[in-house]
């Protein structure tokens, strides 16, 4: 019985010993670096920038390939996100709008229940969080030995929707919110993620490589999955302030890219790949180790930063949340040590769903048994051969009201040809077409739908089936559709993000609108309700702003709050100063501790501005929730009330 115990034990050592070393010798590492909002026209691998500088990105393309034609599966970044973990189109799985930080889980798409009588559809409800019942990248590569770990964005879901439930051994900083918390440089507002001591400015891609590097640096004698999902280049638009200064000063007015700001964010990003790079070659992992990069959507063209659009992403039409070329099509650079030609290129289609059976076939990996995909592997493409491939799809069913929106719609992509249907956009609750031909107008300014009937219906017959065999939850007609108040002159015409179209309720205020002085800037809206402004936090972001009815003096002052939350998270107070720009930053901020409870508390502050105090921004917390606030004054040090806001009595 003794022998036969011992011969057992040997015997289960050898195997380890013989699985550990096969691991550690043969089995390719990975790291998939996905940028956030970063256009196709964002970066020096394609030749249509002038500003923006990507050194970092340029070595990685000589130890790859570049793709000139990859796809995002989604205009918006949560559902390309989710196609990448599991291979399965945004129409499939029914989460096609990134609104997973939303404290609403909703597992299921439904049809949607009510429109204005503006609008020709009713947009489907989509899902809210990435059900862990999918057997995602990161399970299928833990489960075959490799360390997992994901850092930075992940908006699929909080507990227990989180990438620790998803198949990764490590989240940092375990955030699932659609950006960064309060800021790029420190301080941040996330919760138990702070700078590291001695860096009070910390910039937040610099800690988040840092923390990357020590992860390769544990498990560099064992194959690895690095998830690095940049926060970068997303909202809020602030940088090194060394770096905006920089690049202020290579501004071209003429330039459609001309924002210091974002400048400053691309080189960052870029950065944060070079820190990456130089790990692995000082590891010596760099031949062992399968890189991709790719950002989850084009570039933002609608908000505001230094006076003008985040970026262009001119030759292409559109930007982020649009179906338009501007919004899908992304930059894609892939290094496989030995396999890929250094500094190749290729115009094969590739999508988003494709990763994961591509990955898996470079890794010498099955998929498990009954497991499909929407994508398919390109793997040829990437050793130079031929590569031939069915149409892609990009399932949008909504509308946001950025530049060059269009009604809730879906494309393909059949080699050149481009084909959007807008659902029952046209008379009668018909369908509507847009049709271009990409490889002579790449700028979609031609649309040849009139012209090519013939090849639209052959199209739409291939989008039917998509729809079929994704089971997707699509747009119906809208029974309260008024052809009286539609404005078809609208579509492509960005609306106003603050106000929206909604009209308030007496007492209460949208985005964009005051209430007792107090504007609601994002992510809330606010009412007077028994003695007490309620905000109502709807993201990760709630922030008020008031103008002060006359400036304060320079110099120290306390602000005194009295108010009670069910949110989460860190509070921030900030002043903007006279002449002083941007008008509130974190070097003119306090951050403050908040106990979400519900119940009454006080919160004291105490700041010093340098130039009179013109205006002052509450941010209240860094999740959704409602705040009441009952009362906040701004003192002087010897108690004597310069501004105050009593909210006992209705504004």
């Amino acid at each position: 019985m003794k022998r036969m115990r011992r011969t057992r034990l040997v015997l289960g050592l050898l195997v380890l010993v013989a699985t550990f070393s096969a691991r550690a010798d043969g089995q390719p590492n990975l790291l998939f670096v996905l940028a956030d909002d970063l256009g196709w026209a964002d970066t020096t691998l394609y030749g249509h920038t002038k500003f923006y500088q990507t050194p970092n990105l340029e070595r990685l393309a000589k130890r790859g390939m570049t793709f000139t034609r990859a796809y995002s599966a989604s205009p918006l970044c949560s559902p390309t996100r989710a196609s990448i973990l599991t291979g399965l189109s945004p129409a499939r799985l029914g989460l096609t709008s990134p609104n997973c930080h939303l404290p609403q889980v909703v597992l299921e798409a439904t049809p949607g229940k009510k429109a204005a009588p503006n609008q020709k559809v009713l947009q489907p409800d989509p899902v809210t969080r990435l059900k862990t019942e999918y057997f995602t990248l990161a399970k299928a590569l833990k489960e075959a030995g490799y360390a997992t770990g994901h850092f930075g964005k992940w908006h699929l879901g909080p507990e227990p929707y989180s990438p620790r439930q998803h198949g990764f051994d490590v989240d940092v900083p375990h955030w699932p919110g659609p950006g960064p918390s309060g800021s790029y440089v420190a301080p941040w507002k996330f919760k138990d993620f702070d700078a590291d001591p001695g860096e009070p400015h910390q910039h937040l891609e610099d800690r988040m490589a840092k923390e990357a590097v020590a992860f390769l640096q544990k498990h560099k004698d064992r194959p690895f999955f690095l998830n690095y999902w940049m926060f970068s280049v997303h909202a809020p638009f602030d940088a090194k302030k060394a770096l905006i200064e920089k690049h202020r000063a290579r501004v071209d007015p003429a330039d459609p890219q001309r924002s210091p700001t974002y400048a400053a964010m691309v080189e960052s990003m870029d950065d944060a790949v070079g820190t990456l790079l130089d790990t692995l070659d000082r590891l010596g992992l760099a031949d062992r180790t399968i890189i991709v990069f790719f950002s989850d959507n084009g570039g933002n063209m609608y908000d505001q930063v230094d006076g003008t659009t985040p970026t262009s992403n001119a030759p292409l039409r559109g930007g982020k949340a649009t179906v338009f070329e501007g919004g899908i099509r992304v930059p894609c650079v892939i290094a496989w040590p030995g396999r890929t030609a250094p500094g190749s290129r290729s115009d094969a289609l590739v999508q988003s769903t494709d990763f994961y059976p591509t990955l898996l076939e470079m890794l010498g990996l099955k998929p498990r048994p009954g497991q499909t995909f929407d994508g398919r592997s390109f793997v040829p493409a990437l050793q130079g051969r031929p590569f031939e491939r069915e149409p892609i799809f990009t399932y949008f069913p909504h509308a946001p009201g950025v530049p060059d929106w269009l009604p809730p719609s879906v494309a393909t992509h059949q080699g050149d040809w481009k084909l959007i249907r807008i659902f029952h956009g046209g008379a009668g609750a018909a369908h509507r077409w847009k049709l271009f031909n990409l490889r002579d107008d790449p700028g979609e300014k031609n649309d040849l739908a009139a012209k090519n009937p013939e090849r639209v219906q052959q199209m739409d017959a291939l989008i039917e089936k998509f729809l079929a065999d994704t089971k997707a939850v699509v747009p119906v007609p809208n029974p309260d559709f008024d052809p009286a108040k539609y404005h078809p002159e609208e579509e492509g015409r960005q609306k106003n993000r603050k106000a929206g179209n909604a009209k308030a309720s007496p007492g209460a205020g949208p985005s964009g609108q005051a209430v007792g002085g107090w504007t609601a800037v994002k992510d809330c809206s606010l009412t007077w309700q028994e003695g007490a402004l309620v905000i109502t936090a709807t993201g990760n972001d709630p922030h008020l702003a008031a103008q002060l009815p006359k400036p304060l003096p320079a110099g120290p002052w306390v602000v005194t709050m009295n108010l009670s939350s069910t949110a989460q998270g860190k509070g921030q107070f900030f002043w903007q100063e006279q002449g002083v720009q941007p008008p509130f930053f974190r070097e003119r901020s306090v951050v403050f501790d908040l106990a979400h409870t519900s119940q009454a508390q006080e919160v004291r502050l105490e700041f010093t501005a340098a130039k009179p105090v013109t205006a002052v921004r509450l941010d209240p917390a860094q999740a959704a929730g409602v705040i009441r606030l009952t009362s906040l004054r701004v003192a002087a040090k010897d108690g004597k009330p310069a501004q105050e806001w009593d909210f006992a009595k209705r504004p």
